[in-house]
């Protein structure tokens, strides 16, 4: 692991402090956590954002597979 340096507001800080889990397990340990679940959430913001572009333009399968809309049907049984 690599050391880092950062500033943060004296409340902020007084309030992690105060916290349960940085009690028992430290700062560095809760902040480990809190970033880790931060960038997990941004990818999960980027992924969706990409869908919702890349699905919500209303444009279908795009010209090169037009009229096979209908094919991707399950067989009847």
């Amino acid at each position: 692991m690599k050391a880092i340096q950062f500033t943060i507001d004296e409340g902020l800080l007084a309030e992690l402090d105060a916290a349960p889990e940085v009690q028992r397990d430290g700062r560095s340990a809760v902040l480990r956590l809190a970033i880790a679940s931060y960038l997990h959430d941004q990818r999960e913001r980027t992924l969706a954002e990409r869908y919702r572009h890349a699905y919500g333009q209303g444009g279908g399968l795009g010209p090169q597979f037009a009229g096979w809309e209908d094919q991707g049907q399950w067989p009847e049984e």
